[in-house]
């Protein structure tokens, strides 16, 4: 497919950083699950984290948005420490885990509403924000029945609707594929990258690498707990001697990080 939608930082929005990590590491006891990762993500990016299971991604993700203290190094949104500035940083997130958490006696519109409510929308601007995704993630048909009657799907697109009604600075979303049919993935992936062209910047991992192929302005490969390559999909094909599908790549670089060969992060 084409690549010229994919956005590139301006020379003019590179110090508007949305997302940093800044040496940020978990360690459980005598386990590092996370070790020691940097990384900056600039307004508008769709980046993209991949990485085999319990390579540190979802650790990652739980530090970035404030779910867990790090051991050590600290994250910030749109300048915001997450630790210490908690609720400025959360003004300007949404954050959609691989299986979210639905107040299950809710509706998906009693859900919608409050969720606007938690960011201070008034009725009015709920209602607005609602008209367009209820529809775009064809929610009409369920949306005055109880969320513990609904399948694992359809929450998730309850769950993504209710993230993007404030209409986010960055939104965080792990594994954001989990249960959804081909049509509704293709409808998430439309409707973050329509986000992200228009300024929202995007944080997503995944264990697939299609999505990060299809997706991504930049790539970041987390393996063992640490962020061992970091690129456009073209970018990490120079660097790994591949081509073709990011798999190869993605195949390649881990495969060197196991043996000691992988080249260092950018």
């Amino acid at each position: 497919m084409s690549q010229d939608w994919r956005w590139r930082p301006q020379p003019d929005s590179l110090d508007l950083r949305m997302i940093e990590l800044i040496d940020v590491a978990k360690h459980f006891g005598d386990v590092r699950a996370v070790d020691g990762i940097r990384l900056t993500v600039p307004r508008g990016e769709f980046f993209c984290v991949l990485g085999p299971n319990a390579a540190g991604k979802t650790t990652t993700i739980k530090m970035l948005v404030g779910l867990i203290r790090p051991t050590s190094g600290s994250a910030r949104i749109a300048g915001f420490d997450v630790q210490t500035e908690r609720l400025e940083a959360r003004k300007r997130l949404a954050y959609v885990p691989d299986f979210p958490f639905l107040y299950e006696k809710l509706t998906p519109w009693e859900f919608l509403r409050f969720t606007g409510q938690l960011f201070l929308m008034e009725d009015d601007a709920i209602g607005r924000a609602a008209s367009d995704l209820v529809p775009r993630f064809q929610l009409e048909e369920w949306l005055h029945k109880p969320i513990e009657a609904l399948s694992h799907g359809t929450r998730q697109r309850v769950a993504i609707a209710s993230a993007l009604l404030h209409d986010p600075e960055v939104f965080v979303i792990d594994e954001p594929m989990v249960g959804l049919d081909p049509h509704h993935a293709r409808v998430v992936k439309d409707t973050l990258r329509e986000r992200a062209l228009r300024g929202m910047t995007v944080f997503l991992s995944t264990h697939q690498t299609s999505v990060a192929d299809e997706m991504a302005d930049r790539v970041g490969i987390i393996h063992r707990g640490r962020l061992i390559a970091v690129g456009t999909p073209s970018e990490l094909h120079r660097n790994a001697g591949t081509d073709g599908a990011l798999e190869r790549a993605f195949l390649a670089i881990t495969e060197d990080d196991r043996t000691g060969t992988s080249p260092s992060v950018p």
